[in-house]
């Protein structure tokens, strides 16, 4: 099964990236998702579902560390090629 991770980390700063929102697409691109996109208001990676989730775990984890006092996170399973969700890629 695939998914595909949203995720943002708050409070905002739009002068400079804050050090949670750092640390948050770090753990993103450093685990090996497919179409990772970071952007300032959103960033969203897609991949197996083992990964993602352990993704997730460590996003929550790593962000709250680093200051973020509201993380939002939206995973959707991603339909494969046969258009069925969770099927074959």
């Amino acid at each position: 099964m695939r998914l595909r991770l949203e995720f943002t980390t708050e409070p905002f700063d739009l002068d400079e990236a804050p050090a949670h929102a750092v640390v948050g697409r770090e753990v993103v691109t450093g685990a090996e998702l497919d179409a990772v996109d970071v952007g300032p208001f959103g960033n969203t990676a897609e991949g197996d579902a083992d990964r993602v989730l352990d993704v997730v775990a460590a996003l929550l984890r790593e962000s709250l560390a680093a200051g973020a006092t509201r993380v939002s996170v939206q995973v959707n399973v991603i339909a494969g090629a046969d258009g069925v969700a969770g099927g074959a890629a």
